[in-house]
């Protein structure tokens, strides 16, 4: 058939069949998946033109179109260099970004976990493109919903409207570095020995692209910690940092214990050295400037602007004097004060409850905990507060705060041998709450003892021990 009488392609894209004369590189030569019977190696298309015509072939790589489209549409432009893959043969893996997708957070950080595992020395140059907007997004909803606002004044649920387009805009500047970290709100809270501590209040873009990057570098310095080491690790609590004390002096050979307090270490921190340790693993400049900015954002009270790092170059780390104590504890620290005629060991406290040497009912030796009296005594108190406040409220509403109230403190300190001071805590609440109600008005006699006892038992949960032993639980968590 002449040319002229040839129908024309109905797409503008090239013809992807490739030129084969001679020995032209410009296509891929496709060869035969077997060996025709006949001929030392020749195609069946030798003797007959339809005889390999159902053999699958094999190529070396995709084949690429020779020419561009004839039309130079918009169409053509995009399809004109787009060849296909060979017939046969193992399809090639395309690397995508794995953070990118729906549901597929954190399997890129395993490649860097991995990494950090195989070497401990390795310093990691890219890691911001680990943060993306998916993870940006799953950094907000990890926030606190009713969580005070910084400096800014939005709020999570204010934060919330438009999302989209916030963290489509926040995933931007920070990537482009155009990111401006925003100064802390200065709050203070009351200690338990009258001082002030001082809070910082951050902003919450910066709440979300500072727990983003805390993500990426748990990834790395997880590897790095310790066994014994608890603090702010995830997956790890107050009570596996008291199980593993407990256990660690119960079964080993434990004389002397140390309790280091170091004054005000947030405050007095090195911000220099802190980067220069940072440095030891990650090589990646961005993240270290996002580090360094938030760190230079300074803290803002009553409007007034100042620099974070001013207490630094006044002070610097040293241990609390009235809290760095060195106590004779263990086993035998009973029988070794009894022989130089010294009365019972010291006691110590730590996460919120005292610990004592003590015995169980078989004699053999244990550690005795129970909730700090302080502290339980300063939780009545603003718990009374609360109570004033709310005196003229409906009992109904009273009732719910305070069952919310009783359960907190119950989750955190019912761990066996704390019976008493839950029963304490209770009976105390059960008589504050009695007392408000009788002050309501001239008819506050009829809150008898027995009609109290009815409503407590209708709001306020039980006394009892919600933890296992720590032994148990710190087999589970650690089986090693």
């Amino acid at each position: 058939m002449s040319d002229a009488n040839r129908k024309p392609l109905v797409d503008a894209a090239e013809s992807e069949t490739l030129r084969t004369r001679g020995n032209s590189m410009h296509g891929n030569r496709e060869t035969l998946e077997t060996s025709a019977p006949r001929g030392a190696g020749r195609s069946e298309k030798a003797n007959c033109r339809t005889a390999d015509m159902h053999v699958s072939r094999e190529s070396d790589g995709p084949i690429v179109p020779q020419k561009r489209a004839n039309k130079a549409g918009p169409k053509a432009a995009a399809e004109s260099v787009e060849g296909r893959g060979p017939t046969k043969g193992n399809a090639q893996r395309t690397v995508l970004a794995p953070d990118t997708g729906p549901g597929k957070r954190g399997i890129g950080l395993r490649g860097v976990r991995e990494a950090a595992k195989r070497d401990k020395k390795m310093r990691f140059t890219a890691l911001l493109h680990h943060i993306t907007p998916e993870m940006l997004e799953d950094s907000y909803f990890e926030l606190k919903r009713m969580a005070a606002p910084g400096v800014d004044g939005v709020t999570w649920h204010a934060y919330g409207q438009d999302l989209e387009e916030r963290i489509d805009d926040l995933h931007g500047r920070v990537h482009c570095g155009t990111y401006r970290a925003q100064p802390s709100k200065r709050a203070w809270i009351a200690k338990a020995d009258g001082r002030q501590r001082p809070l910082g209040i951050a902003a919450l873009e910066d709440k979300i692209v500072q727990y983003a990057v805390k993500t990426v570098l748990e990834m790395i310095y997880e590897e790095d910690f310790l066994g014994f080491s608890y603090g702010f690790r995830p997956g790890r609590s107050c009570h596996n940092a008291l199980d593993a004390l407990w256990v660690g002096i119960t079964h080993r050979k434990v004389n002397w214990v140390l309790d280091a307090d170091i004054c005000g270490f947030f405050d007095n921190i090195d911000h220099e050295w802190m980067l220069k340790f940072l440095e030891h693993r990650i090589a990646d400049r961005r993240i270290l400037r996002l580090i360094r900015k938030w760190l230079k954002a300074g803290v803002s009270e009553d409007g007034q602007w100042s620099r974070t790092t001013e207490r630094l170059e006044q002070f610097g780390l040293q241990l609390h004097p009235d809290k760095t104590p060195l106590l004779e504890f263990g086993r035998y620290a009973v029988e070794r004060r009894e022989k130089r005629g010294e009365g019972k060991p010291e006691t110590f406290d730590f996460l919120g409850f005292t610990h004592c040497c003590g015995t169980t009912r078989s004699g053999t030796f244990t550690i005795k905990r129970k909730s700090i009296a302080k502290r339980m005594r300063a939780a009545l108190q603003k718990i009374k507060l609360q109570l004033k406040r709310r005196m003229h409220d409906a009992v109904i509403e009273v009732g719910g705060w305070l069952r919310s109230v009783v359960r907190g403190w119950f989750n955190y300190h019912a761990i066996p041998g704390n019976i008493n001071c839950l029963d304490e805590f209770h009976t105390q609440v059960q008589r504050l709450w009695r007392r408000i109600l009788r002050r309501r008005s001239h008819k506050g006699v009829v809150w008898t003892w027995e009609r109290i006892q009815r409503l407590t038992r209708r709001w306020l949960p039980n006394p009892k021990i919600l933890h296992p032993y720590p032994e148990q639980r710190l087999i589970v968590s650690n089986p090693r």
